[in-house]
């Protein structure tokens, strides 16, 4: 079984919903106060109070939203290392196809079906991005060969007689 540096399974779920709670506060409160400064009437102080409104309105909602995604798939996730016994790409992307279809269960089989291949789609990709650069990574810091030395400048191996020089074996 392939080693994470992640927290254990029940500790993981909390971990995951927390982080996308924090992502969908982060962006979506960036994207709320953009969209309320630009539909805030005209003026600047009219324009920074329709940003914060909306972001202080907006924000928790959409980080509800994330952290209701992040916890559903980390829970399946934890579910399918159980029982797989073994953690790798495909319980991701199984997560996040079983992931799009539950959260779509109420809009009937269809949607749960298209959303499930969503899910599925952009899971694969994210670990296919993921597999590429660990393999990018890994050839890059790969150790060098050894470079080859001149075979003139190595010593004469025991036994042959090096060309140019007299044999001294004589002499013994």
């Amino acid at each position: 079984m392939e080693e994470y540096a992640r927290e254990p399974c029940p500790w993981r779920i909390v971990d995951d919903c927390g982080g996308a709670f924090t992502m969908g506060v982060i962006g979506g409160g960036v994207f709320q106060a953009i969209k309320g400064f630009r539909n805030a009437p005209v003026g600047i102080r009219h324009r920074l109070r329709g940003s914060v409104n909306a972001m202080r309105i907006r924000a928790p909602q959409i980080g509800g939203s994330f952290a209701v995604w992040g916890g559903l798939f980390s829970t399946i996730d934890c579910g399918l290392v159980r029982l797989r016994g073994k953690e790798d790409p495909w319980n991701s992307i199984t997560s996040g196809a079983l992931t799009g279809a539950v959260l779509a269960a109420r809009s009937g089989p269809l949607a749960m079906v298209g959303s499930a291949m969503m899910g599925g789609i952009l899971l694969a990709l994210i670990e296919g991005v993921g597999i590429l650069l660990t393999r990018y990574t890994a050839q890059q810091f790969r150790n060098a060969p050894p470079f080859l030395e001149d075979p003139s400048q190595l010593p004469p191996k025991e036994g042959t007689q090096d060309p140019g020089y007299p044999s001294y074996q004589q002499y013994h």
